[in-house]
């Protein structure tokens, strides 16, 4: 592989121009087809295998024209101090407003508070539901701002508006200008890294073409294949990650075959075919990650799974023929100042400060180890009291109608308002259907638990209805969750009493709790098919059973340990108002799951390209120690930057509103701090430095067995020759020879 890679470097640096018009092509290609290609589908959030889906799904087929997931607007009304809400003054402006609301022309429904009885207990407080035919992102302006208006006049009579439910709800932002500032910190941090523009600019300019490259091609497929406007959402910030990752790394080892003396040419030939082959591994690392999404059983997650995997592999194949053909473009101008500045290039010495560090733990390889598992493992201590769920409005900040809506509610009418649980029973098979389903009705409502439970509703046919049941407790509470599961328990008792009838328990209450379960019990498989698959690749590529090993034991200590840091902040509430947390709750059903996913793949981004050079330098004749120490010289500053890179980037969700967001950003950034700072900077040199030359141990049946790849370029010593280099002081390529 190494003597391939390093002669499609080598020709791409030559026939750059060929190189560059090809991806530009590629980019106006699939942006065409994405500007003529048919809109992209509404995002659909079903959940196959669960009780909750099921029910939703039968009650569009048996209620025709009611859309379960429909947007909707909860209106809450709250009278002024010492006054009741169906005072006279109160109603009036109550009743417009739900008139008004009514004439939209996408509203299914509007019934007002005094028609439904939707009044607190101490007449203070009153809400209006209003439900739309098409879901929330299909609303035009014209209908939201319809029912703004008429919701403004209310407030101007002197009552207390907010609005709960999905219709008017502003959407997550990412981190706004926070995220702006996370970008230009990464910047810096390459700026300072390489000590150029042009060398801190190409990767950002490398990924963000393949990232163009990728969403435009979602974008195109996306009517072929039902991707939906969501589907490139971990797309975009894995192809970034990634692309800029990789590019960062042929760079640096560019500049460093350029500090042996090699031409422009030949350093770019062998870069592609060192660093390149590392990149190919770490990239399909993250591919295995991101396409065992499919192992959860959530269509939304499998087709943003392979969404991203496709983004990591268009930034593998930039790094390998679009950056060596931009260091064509530029060749000196990749070079530190100084290098240019003087005309001789200098990159690294024998004792820089990883090298420097990877003595430290060498000297001390069995406190630094104890110390890491450790100072991880106690972080990792909260995962044991790890709550799943999804935050709803009460995640929101107070400065959100949607969030003072669920205050309100939950004042008015108690904290399970706010979760209803839906009653789906479907009595096609029973003699007396109305009577089945009053049977269901009584059991339900006498059940600990259930403050309430509204009338039932027929479809037309008279063989199914709805009904909602009322929860003591809040929509998060765990009781809520024992409940949903008490009466699911009952269920057999309570259908046996009804001739025919069965039931299912669905609403946004019961879907979250499902979810989560599902989720929950898919983590284990999920690990098991993506670590493994993992650890043979490493093999492969490191010719060894106990690195692989390793790299799987690590990845897991900084998960575990980041996890833990979420439950901490965002579930216990430690430091959570620096982070601007307004609430704490349940961590939310997906996050374990994102958390593995994509910081496995980062992680194995680093240990390929930390060990890739720790395993080159012991194939070419350094012993265990020295291979450490010059894995770290080589690599440590790069992995670092890269890292620091990752953390800036992620850090931007912190300083979002939404409590969800700000979770995924500090869970990435915290996770991508351990994994980089603690695990392949202390723990992997400390277990390497102990195991010695037992670390690149493999059985001679398995190397049999295995395919030989050139991960570390040991064919191309054979076959690179030093050629010298002109001098440094133009930014402009020189002429080569047009052979390979």
């Amino acid at each position: 592989m190494a003597t391939f890679l390093y002669r499609l470097g080598r020709t791409a640096f030559r026939r750059r121009w060929y190189v560059a018009l090809i991806w530009v092509a590629v980019l106006g290609a699939v942006g065409f087809g994405a500007v003529k290609a048919p809109a992209a589908p509404d995002a659909s959030n079903s959940m196959p295998g669960i009780e909750s889906q099921k029910a939703f799904d039968l009650m569009e087929q048996r209620f025709p024209g009611a859309k379960a997931d429909g947007a909707n607007a909860r209106i809450v009304f709250v009278a002024p101090d010492g006054q009741k809400i169906t005072a006279a003054g109160n109603k009036k402006p109550v009743d417009k407003l739900v008139d008004e609301a009514a004439d939209g022309s996408q509203v299914a429904g509007a019934v007002s508070p005094f028609q439904a009885n939707a009044i607190s207990k101490d007449a203070t407080t009153a809400y209006a539901t209003v439900t739309f035919k098409v879901k929330a992102d299909a609303l035009t302006d014209a209908d939201k701002n319809h029912l703004k208006d008429a919701i403004a006049q209310a407030k101007h009579a002197g009552l207390t508006v907010e609005v709960g439910g999905d219709a008017l709800a502003t959407q997550p932002a990412a981190g706004g200008a926070a995220e702006g500032i996370g970008i230009a910190i990464a910047a810096l941090v390459l700026l300072i890294t390489f000590g150029s523009l042009t060398a801190a600019g190409l990767p950002l300019l490398t990924a963000l073409i393949g990232v163009g490259v990728s969403m435009a091609a979602i974008m195109a497929l996306s009517s072929a294949f039902g991707l939906s406007s969501t589907t490139g959402t971990l797309a975009t910030m894995l192809g970034l990650a990634c692309g800029i990752d990789y590019a960062v790394f042929i760079v640096s080892r560019y500049r460093e075959e350029r500090a042996k003396g090699h031409t422009p040419q030949e350093a770019a030939g062998l870069a592609t075919g060192t660093a390149g082959s590392a990149v190919v591994f770490a990239g399909l690392t993250v591919v295995i990650a991101l396409a065992g999404l499919s192992v959860i059983g959530i269509p939304m997650l499998t087709k943003m799974g392979l969404a991203a995997a496709g983004a990591v592999m268009i930034g593998v194949f930039i790094a390998l023929t679009l950056v060596p053909a931009l260091l064509g473009f530029w060749p000196n101008a990749v070079l530190s100042r100084n290098a240019r500045k003087r005309g001789r290039i200098k990159e690294g010495g024998q004792n820089n400060g990883g090298s420097r560090w990877a003595r430290f733990v060498l000297r001390r390889p069995l406190p630094v180890l104890l110390l890491s598992v450790a100072g991880l493992g106690a972080l990792a201590v909260p995962v044991m009291d790890l709550q799943l769920g999804m935050p709803g409005d009460e995640a929101k900040p107070t400065s959100t109608t949607e969030r003072r809506a669920y205050d309100d509610l939950a004042k008015g009418f108690g904290p399970g308002f706010n979760g209803p649980l839906s009653i789906v029973v479907d009595a096609r098979g029973a003699t007396n259907p109305k009577a089945a389903v009053t049977t269901i009705e009584k059991k339900i409502k006498a059940t600990d638990g259930v403050v309430s439970v509204s009338p039932a509703r027929f479809n037309p046919a008279g063989d199914t209805a709805m009904f909602t049941a009322v929860p003591s407790t809040a929509p998060t509470d765990k009781k809520t969750q024992d409940l949903v599961k008490t009466i699911r328990n009952q269920r057999p008792a309570t259908e046996a009493s009804t001739h025919g009838a069965s039931f299912e328990v669905t609403g946004t209450t019961a879907l979250n709790i499902d979810m989560a379960q599902k989720t929950q019990n898919a983590l284990i498989p999920y690990l098991i098919v993506v670590v493994g698959l993992a650890i043979l690749l490493l093999m492969v590529v490191f010719r060894s059973i106990l690195v692989p090993l390793k790299a799987a034991v690590g990845f897991l200590l900084s998960v575990l340990a980041a996890l833990g840091s979420v439950v901490a902040v965002f579930q216990w509430g430690w430091l959570a108002s620096l982070l601007g947390v307004e609430t704490t709750g349940p961590i939310m059903s997906l996050m374990p799951i994102f958390l593995v996913g994509i910081v496995f793949g980062l992680a194995m981004d680093y240990e390929v390209f930390l060990v890739a050079r720790m395993r080159e330098a012991y194939v070419h004749g350094d012993n265990p120690r020295q291979a450490v120490e010059s894995g770290f010289r080589h690599s440590a500053r790069v992995v670092v930057a890269a890292a620091l890179i990752m953390m800036a980037v992620f850090s931007g969700f912190i300083g979002a509103s939404e409590s969800m967001i700000k979770m995924i950003g500090f869970g990435l950034a915290i996770a991508v701090l351990f994994d980089a700072f603690i695990v392949r900077m202390a723990f992997v040199p400390a277990v390497l430095a102990l195991l010695g030359k037992t670390a690149w141990w493999m059985p001679h049946w398995l190397d049999r067995i295995l395919p030989k790849v050139d991960v570390e370029g040991e064919a191309l010593t054979h076959q690179s020759t030093i050629t010298p280099a002109p001098p440094a002081h133009n930014d402009t390529a020189t002429p080569e020879p047009a052979h390979i």
